[in-house]
């Protein structure tokens, strides 16, 4: 197994642990089946995420290339076409689903994405540290998969996930590769994090 592309560590400003730095989200994947156990790992660091009351909303439908064919396929078919021009070459893909509501007394849970995208930022990370990489995707469409995987109503797909062994940037169309080599960026702390009150 290759390790994680070490020139798209993040070019932090102030010190944070490897694992935080080397996770990233490529679009060039081998399409290798996951290694033995990995899948299991993955969903091992999701489920323990902080949940709020620990309520757990989050819920995962999974599709694995090598073993089904066909969810995998419908999966690919939900997703945006400039998406769908790499996923498919993932080695699992998966779409997170988020309980909107508390089962114990049918209460809206207002933290069920946040809980939901905790505990897939946990299972990104577990697979930087199994050397693949996973790719959420907002790009997706939400009416097709509740459609295609039955979904029901009181569940709000949130995300599509793609995971895998990182392939070369050279294997993508060209304006996906420049993207995959570009520079990594982000807003700097100051434009975000507002010490004592909110700034305008």
């Amino acid at each position: 197994m290759p390790d994680t592309t070490p020139d798209r560590a993040a070019p932090a400003a102030h010190p944070i642990a490897p694992l935080v730095a080397q996770r990233w989200s490529p679009r060039s994947f081998t399409g290798a089946a996951l290694p033995p156990g990995a899948l299991e790992s993955l969903l091992e660091a999701a489920r323990w995420a902080a949940s709020s009351n620990n309520l757990q909303p989050w819920h995962y439908i999974v599709a694995r290339r090598d073993q089904d064919a066909a969810a995998f396929e419908r999966l690919v078919g939900v997703l945006s076409p400039n998406n769908q021009t790499w996923a498919r070459n993932a080695g699992v893909l998966m779409l997170s689903v988020a309980r909107l509501t508390n089962p114990n007394n049918g209460n809206p849970m207002r933290h069920a994405l946040h809980d939901t995208g905790a505990a897939s930022a946990q299972m990104a990370l577990q697979a930087a540290a199994l050397g693949l990489q996973a790719h959420q995707m907002a790009g997706f469409d939400a009416a097709a998969a509740r459609a295609a995987f039955g979904i029901p109503e009181g569940f709000e797909p949130v995300a599509a996930i793609a995971i895998g062994e990182v392939g070369p940037p050279e294997a993508l169309p060209e304006v996906l590769a420049q993207r995959e080599t570009a520079p990594r960026q982000r807003r700097a702390i100051e434009e975000f994090a507002f010490f004592g009150g909110w700034k305008a």
